[in-house]
C-alpha cells in the first residue's frame, strides 16, 4: 500500500476521465506518494494547514505504470509513479484534514 495527498477536487477531476496525473507528472515526470511511515511527516512539510484534502490510499501491485523508490535528497525512499494512476488501483479515498493547529495526524486506514 501507498499513499498520496491531493485535493478532494482534483480527485473528483480525475474520476471523470479515470486517471489521474497530479500536479508533478508533467513538471517532474512522475506522482509523489508516501508509505504509511512517510506521509505525515510530507503532509505536514508539503500541505500544513491547508483544507479540502484526500488520501488516497492504493495497491501498488494494482498500478499499471512503474514504481521506483527514490530518495527524495533526505536519504529516504519515496515511492514514485511513474505515470498516469488508473483510478482503479486506489482502494478508497480518507478525507484528510489538519488539526486545529494545522498539522495532520495518520487516519484509521482501515475503515
Amino acid at each position: 500500500m501507498i499513499l498520496h495527498i491531493c485535493s478532494k477536487q482534483t480527485w473528483e477531476d480525475a474520476m471523470k476521465v479515470g486517471s489521474y496525473e497530479g500536479d508533478t507528472l508533467a513538471s517532474q515526470g512522475f506522482i509523489h506518494c508516501s508509505t504509511p511511515e512517510q506521509v505525515i511527516e510530507v503532509a505536514n512539510y508539503m500541505f500544513k494547514g491547508k483544507g479540502n484534502l484526500v488520501l488516497l490510499v492504493i495497491d501498488d501491485q494494482k498500478v499499471n505504470q512503474e514504481i521506483k523508490y527514490e530518495d527524495a535528497g533526505n536519504g529516504k525512499l519515496y515511492p514514485h509513479i511513474y505515470g498516469p494512476l488508473n483510478t482503479d488501483a486506489v482502494l478508497k479515498i480518507v478525507d484528510f484534514s489538519p488539526k486545529q493547529d494545522g498539522t495532520f495526524e495518520l487516519p484509521d486506514l482501515e475503515k
